[in-house]
């Protein structure tokens, strides 16, 4: 289905109902089209109903890193590769009748990292940055407080209602955002016991990773096979693992759940019987799993973050009680620390076809979607560029009569640049700027160009968007505290009163 083809036959609709009434007709400009769409927008929102049920089934998204301007930037990028301008297009998510913003900060960071917001959206509670489901009170590293202040998950407490879980990222599983629903640890790091010492292992601190296998998830989809088998074993694909325990979690997983099944590759993952399966534990890459630009080079294959998102449905769908799914596009935040934003916004085009397939595949009258963002990052987009210009290219703007131009706008340094650029990272110019007249800068590894050098890009500060839909779902509105988020899920699906 091509929603915007949708969106746009309602919104056309709605126009000429709308312009045969009194209002319009006493303004000069009613039959211009910008006008008429204004309006028909403007009867839509006055049309959509709330929605006060419960929510059987929560499905959070989250575009790890993907802030306002990131998800701008995505917007173009995605409507462009559809031939359009880019401007006017409308990502799946963003029809979503409910918008709020979320304030991202940490309890001791004004910017904030991936596992203090994780655990606030999956918590209710804010905490510091670099701990996954603690409370604040716990100093990072010290794993043997974290066992006395550990906060229940929205996952933990759908699984006591009798509700399935799942958790799917294009990251490690035991990555921050994945982690922070299902783990309790006092570092973000500790994603295996070889991060752990001797002591912590003796007070009964627990990896991410044996943690994950005991969490009772139905659906556990993502990368970080490393993290799961021992050192002295490799993968399906030829690489090692980390564990100094000797533990294969892969196979503990098999071996403790009723019809449960491990998958590494496309082909295991295309044989799911999806309305027989038990538990089910899919790690399709060593690490972090590939770029969506990339997807098509891995060895073993991987499926797609919508195939994933769909096939994780239709396994929890078999719980008559409902479920929580938490979808995770991990790299786009990746793509953005390398500077590099073709992979980026590749990837976050990835994300709004993964929201998309969650939209085709459940009603709004009983599943509450939120999607949403961690953090964001120093992605800027500036320039005058012209209307319709590539995203990802050198910025051209118009000439002295408003007409658009087909030479690129110059800095003060004589040299044209980039639409989008960083405020940091590997990208940064030392000493004199290159000049990028003859420069592929919509090369897939194109770096863009960045103001301070560091060699990781860092995460910005400022709120990022919450795109709401079904049960409660207008309660998401206003500047909220990222920690709502969770409460008004638990209060959506009634796990908190």
């Amino acid at each position: 289905m091509n929603v915007n083809l949708v969106a746009k036959s309602v919104v056309t609709a709605i126009a000429a109902s709308v312009m045969g009434g009194a209002m319009a007709a006493d303004v000069v400009q009613k039959n211009d089209q910008w006008f008429k769409d204004g309006q028909a927008t403007l009867q839509q929102k006055l049309n959509t109903p709330r929605i006060n049920g419960m929510a059987k089934n929560v499905i959070l998204f989250v575009g790890d890193g993907n802030g306002v301007t990131s998800n701008t930037a995505i917007r173009i990028y995605k409507g462009q590769k559809e031939g359009g301008t880019g401007e006017e297009y409308v990502l799946s998510y963003e029809q979503f009748p409910n918008l709020a913003l979320a304030k991202t900060y940490n309890t001791n960071a004004q910017t904030p990292d991936s596992a203090g917001t994780a655990s606030a959206f999956l918590t209710g509670v804010k905490t510091k940055a670099g701990v996954l489901s603690i409370s604040e009170n716990v100093d990072r590293g010290d794993c043997q407080a974290a066992l006395k202040n550990e906060v229940t998950t929205i996952l933990e407490l759908a699984e006591q209602a009798g509700k399935s879980s799942g958790v799917i990222t294009t990251a490690r599983i035991t990555h921050a955002t994945p982690a922070a629903a299902y783990a309790h640890s006092a570092d973000r790091n500790y994603e295996d016991d070889s991060a752990l010492s001797d002591d912590q292992k003796a007070a009964g601190c627990k990896d991410i990773a044996s943690q994950a296998i005991t969490s009772n998830v139905d659906v556990l989809f993502g990368g970080g096979r490393r993290h799961f088998i021992p050192k002295t074993m490799k993968d399906g694909e030829g690489k090692s693992g980390k564990r100094t325990d000797g533990r294969d979690l892969t196979k503990e997983w098999v071996g403790q759940y009723k019809n449960a099944s491990y998958i590494w590759n496309q082909a295991g993952f295309d044989a799911l019987n999806t309305e027989k399966t038990g538990p089910v534990l899919g790690l399709f890459n060593s690490s972090h799993m590939e770029y969506e630009a990339d997807r098509a080079k891995d060895k073993g294959g991987e499926p797609s973050l919508a195939e994933m998102t769909g096939k994780a449905i239709d396994i929890l769908d078999n719980n008559k009680k409902g479920y929580f799914l938490l979808v995770e596009s991990g790299r786009i935040d990746h793509a953005h620390h390398e500077g590099n934003a073709a992979r980026a916004l590749e990837d976050g085009s990835a994300f709004a076809d993964a929201v998309q397939a969650a939209m085709d595949k459940t009603y709004q009258e009983d599943t509450l979607i939120v999607v949403t963002a961690d953090h964001s990052h120093t992605l800027t987009m500036q320039g005058y560029a012209k209307r319709g210009n590539p995203i990802l290219g050198l910025s051209v703007g118009v000439d002295g009569k408003g007409h658009p131009s087909d030479k690129p706008n110059l800095a003060d340094d004589g040299k044209p640049y980039t639409t989008l650029s960083y405020i940091n990272g590997p990208g940064a110019v030392k000493g004199e700027r290159e000049n990028l007249a003859n420069v592929d800068v919509t090369d897939l590894d194109y770096i863009q160009q960045a103001l301070l050098p560091m060699s990781s890009e860092s995460h910005a500060g400022e709120d990022v968007a919450i795109y709401a839909r079904g049960p409660k779902a207008w309660l998401m509105e206003g500047a909220v505290e990222q920690n709502y988020i969770f409460h008004v899920m638990g209060y959506a699906a009634g796990l908190v009163k």
